[in-house]
């Protein structure tokens, strides 16, 4: 037999991080620090705080990005840290007018591991959802 292994606030090493500044539509925490990763749950338009017109594949991927920037900033991280991106997206035509504004927020030479893929419908009537794995760096180490 498998001896079980502590989880939650048992596993010192796992955090689990909800952003002040982001909305919170479920049952799940905003991100997961699990030693050095941080998974950061998927985020839609629909979740910031500030009202965002729905139905633009452009102005929700941004929403959906800066919403991501929030999350991590409250586990440590910054995009810059971001490792893998997994997009959801209801229209897979608009892969490209997404894929401009996204180019905006990742520098060209740390360029995140990615899928995208495309699904029936996402929650809230969103066209995209966004989630990550970043690092997090060990304090003094440099990013």
């Amino acid at each position: 037999p498998i001896a079980p292994r502590p989880c939650g606030g048992e596993n010192r090493r796992v955090q689990h991080v909800n952003a002040p500044d982001v909305g919170h539509g479920g049952v799940y925490a905003h991100a997961v620090v699990d030693g050095d990763r941080v998974h950061v749950s998927g985020q839609v338009a629909a979740d910031a705080l500030e009202p965002v017109p729905l139905g633009d594949i452009e102005v929700e991927t941004r929403a959906c990005l800066e919403l991501l920037a929030r999350v991590l900033a409250a586990a440590g991280c910054e995009l810059e840290d971001v490792v893998r991106v997994g997009i959801f997206m209801t229209d897979l035509a608009e892969f490209e007018r997404m894929n401009r504004v996204y180019a905006t927020f990742f520098p060209p030479d740390r360029l995140p591991a990615r899928t995208c893929v495309g699904v029936a419908a996402i929650l809230g009537g969103c066209r995209i959802e966004i989630d990550c794995v970043a690092r997090r760096a060990a304090p003094g180490e440099a990013r």
